[in-house]
């Protein structure tokens, strides 16, 4: 099996002392000993590109933003996140919260030149366990406060509360919750050579495993099989759980799976995919080497390559 303290956003065992989020006396005593990341527009405060970059209750960088969202107890510190995209940065330092990456940094002028705002994927293997599901959980939960302003019921505008685990209507008193998007995402197997894919828009020579959103009322098992013959007309036989991942791009759950194709012969949904392939095991060493002349290997920290790995590790088969 794969050790869960080696996958980015996964392991980390943060205390979330959920039982405080409803005593908005305690969490003001615990802010006020506290520390808290900012966030603006889904990019983390990072410290020299390795670390979170944490700021008292109280700082400058914090006018911008709304009420703290209470992370949960780090080794007994008080963690928060606090979302602060109304801040305007300076002319040309615009960032786009799509598309694959954004390699932009934004600095802020009350704030050391160490301090940057970076997107995640660009530090998620840099940080620490507990500061990548810090991060995570952060940019999760206030990309769903900035997405769901307004009550699903009857349209007017919602509250955060609970600590900001939480959103209340006050016109209908419906309670709204944060998402999270379960996914599935497939190393496929025939004999001595795994099914790889890749989307429209991916950098040059990206190839990783298919995946896709789970439907309404459709097993795991079931959403594997139905992706892979959606996407590339294979068919899949057994299938077998591995691990999952939390992936907060915006707030997925990504539930890695080995299956066994039944079928060889490819045709490609053009609509999602670009490419794809069988790799050989052979090949496929030398992508994750980063020797393959046209195929790149999966980035670390994802769970694809994880998958990958220890696939050709013999650790999961």
């Amino acid at each position: 099996m794969i050790d869960l303290e080696t996958l980015t956003f996964a392991g980390s065992g943060l205390a979330r002392a959920a039982e405080l989020r409803g005593d908005p006396e305690k969490l003001a005593g615990l802010l006020a000993k506290g520390s808290v990341l900012p966030l603006w527009r889904g990019k983390p405060l990072v410290v020299n590109g390795t670390e979170l970059g944490w700021v008292s209750a109280g700082h400058p960088v914090l006018a911008h933003g709304e009420a703290p969202l209470f992370l949960g107890l780090d080794e007994g510190t008080p963690r928060f996140g606090q979302d602060i995209s109304d801040w305007s940065p300076e002319a040309g330092a615009e960032a786009v919260e799509a598309g694959f990456f954004d390699g932009s940094t934004q600095f802020h002028p009350g704030l050391p030149d160490s301090h940057a705002f970076v997107e995640l994927r660009s530090v998620m293997v840099q940080l620490t366990a507990r500061d990548a599901e810090l991060a995570a959980t952060a940019k999760a939960v206030l990309h769903w406060h900035r997405s769901h302003r307004f009550c699903a019921v009857c349209g007017a505008a919602s509250a955060p509360i609970n600590a900001g685990w939480q959103r209340a209507c006050p016109k209908c008193a419906a309670q709204h919750f944060p998402r999270t998007d379960p996914v599935v995402i497939m190393l496929i197997q025939r004999g001595n050579s795994l099914l790889m894919g890749r989307s429209p828009g991916w950098p040059e020579g990206m190839y990783s495993c298919l995946a896709g959103f789970v439907e309404p009322g459709e097993t795991i098992e079931a959403a594997v099989r139905r992706e892979v013959l959606e996407e590339t007309g294979i068919t899949v036989g057994d299938v077998r759980y591995v691990v999952s991942q939390p992936w907060p791009f915006p707030a997925s759950l990504m539930m890695g799976f080995v299956g066994d194709a039944t079928s060889d012969t490819i045709t490609i949904d053009p609509v999602e995919l670009e490419a794809a392939m069988w790799v050989t095991r052979e090949d496929m060493l030398d992508v994750m080497a980063g020797l393959h002349p046209t195929i790149r290997p999966a980035r670390k920290g994802a769970i694809a390559y994880h998958l990958i790995a220890n696939w050709l590790a013999g650790r999961i088969a």
